[in-house]
């Protein structure tokens, strides 16, 4: 897998092939017959590491809305919310959390780290860290509260491990910060209020942020941490 903290932007790529290009010399094109077969070449890892087109579309649409979001960040929390969750009735546990939660995510009041480990279309054990809010503004979570789509950690979000290939990734998200710290492990700092956030399942219990134990039929383990956002 790519190195996530790659120098350049992913949104300057306006499609996969370019951004395959981009890893191409013009000594790759002098000595291959054609530049289709240059871009195979990269694309089976040959040129060093490299994203799946999966991987590189999910990374490009959490960048370019990320972007969205620092651009307009702050002007809109007096507009009114709609949420995703209205409406519908919802039976899982870990559904109606995010339901409960949905709204002060969207407005900004309420920052939440949801932990998610469960088993992936392909069978295999992924765990991470998903910024919930950031999450909502780019994932349709009326295929998720309807019960269509399951929310799963990828490697867009705050931090990402399959167990059984051994992948790994952490991106910071307009909202949080990923630090890694030997003594303590892995923290957030929020952008917002700037306070580190500790996710140790095993610390103990403090107000800030407040850690629920969700108990769902629908994933292996959940775990939200809540984090109140000051308004001023």
């Amino acid at each position: 897998m790519e190195n996530t903290s790659a120098p350049y932007s992913i949104t300057q790529f306006k499609q996969y092939e370019d951004y395959l290009d981009s890893k191409m010399t013009q000594m790759d094109l002098a000595h291959l017959t054609s530049r289709k077969l240059a871009q195979s070449l990269v694309e089976l890892g040959l040129k060093g590491p490299v994203l799946s087109k999966e991987e590189f579309e999910e990374k490009k649409a959490a960048a370019l809305a990320a972007e969205a979001e620092n651009k307009n960040s702050g002007s809109d929390r007096n507009q009114p919310v709609t949420l995703a969750s209205a409406g519908k009735e919802i039976k899982d546990s870990f559904l109606r959390a995010l339901a409960e939660r949905e709204e002060a995510n969207r407005s900004g009041k309420m920052t939440s780290i949801i932990f998610i480990r469960d088993h992936n279309t392909a069978g295999q054990e992924v765990s991470g860290y998903i910024d919930y809010a950031h999450r909502l503004k780019t994932c349709d979570f009326n295929q998720i509260f309807s019960g269509k789509k399951k929310l799963m950690p990828g490697h867009s979000d705050l931090c990402f491990y399959n167990w059984e290939t051994h992948v790994s990734s952490s991106n910071p998200s307009p909202n949080f910060e990923v630090i890694y710290k030997a003594c303590h492990g892995l923290l957030f700092m929020s952008r917002n209020s700037g306070k580190i956030l500790d996710v140790d399942p095993w610390a103990e219990p403090v107000a800030d942020p407040r850690r629920t134990l969700i108990h769902s039929d629908l994933y292996l383990h959940i775990i939200i941490y809540d984090h109140d956002v000051r308004t001023f």
